[in-house]
């Protein structure tokens, strides 16, 4: 690999920018592309997989390089500990918020990033992008509705709340009230996490990392 090539790589991860590594297999000449650059590069960022490209008789082998996915879960609660250790091993990078200092410890999340801002702010500092998934967990809505308009109003991926259905229409009512429109609603997965049946915090942590994980890889809808 080329110095210049490896130095855009490492530019790009910086930025937390996703993109391509293309390279002729017959010759070795790579390339770095961004997303906009062919199909075949959004493909691969799309699907986070490797793709082999036949172009104008060359056969190029792409590889994306992208920034981990992102999981901030609002509230440092029972469900927290498990889920955060979960996802860290199914490599997604895990933020906790929640201001209640008792509860965002080192010693309950060890090696987790644990912010003690209102998650709101929290959510605003972090940006989330389209390799973000946030859920809320605290059942408080003083903290989890502040985030879920952030997130509802960013690119994320996956925007879920714990909690039953009948406090999930109390809380599709406030959020109403605080601007979110039906379109933005429906992006929230509530309540969240695939039906299995989970009824332990380990058990409703793996539900919520498998929702998670199968929003991240389904293919992408075709236009209604």
């Amino acid at each position: 690999m080329k110095r210049a090539t490896l130095e855009r790589l490492l530019a790009s991860a910086r930025a937390q920018q996703p993109v391509v590594l293309a390279t002729d297999l017959e010759s070795g000449e790579q390339r770095v592309l961004e997303a906009g650059e062919g199909e075949a590069a959004a493909d691969a960022l799309r699907r986070d997989a490797c793709v082999h490209l036949e172009e104008g008789g060359r056969q190029w082998f792409l590889r994306p390089w992208s920034p981990p996915v992102r999981m901030v879960l609002v509230g440092a609660v029972h469900i927290a500990q498990p889920l955060a250790a979960m996802a860290a091993l199914a490599e997604y990078a895990v933020t906790i918020v929640d201001p209640r200092r008792a509860f965002a410890t080192p010693e309950r999340f060890p090696g987790v990033t644990l912010l003690g801002d209102w998650p709101d702010q929290a959510l605003a500092a972090l940006v989330p992008d389209a390799r973000t998934a946030v859920v809320t967990l605290t059942h408080d809505p003083k903290l989890d509705d502040p985030a879920l308009v952030v997130a509802l109003r960013s690119p994320a991926f996956y925007v879920g709340a714990l909690g039953s259905r009948k406090s999930h229409a109390a809380r599709l009512e406030r959020l109403r009230a605080l601007g979110l429109t039906d379109a933005e609603l429906a992006r929230l997965h509530a309540p969240v996490g695939l039906a299995i049946g989970a009824r332990s915090p380990a058990e409703i942590a793996v539900s919520i990392l498998a929702e998670v994980t199968q929003q991240l890889r389904r293919p992408p809808q075709p236009a209604a």
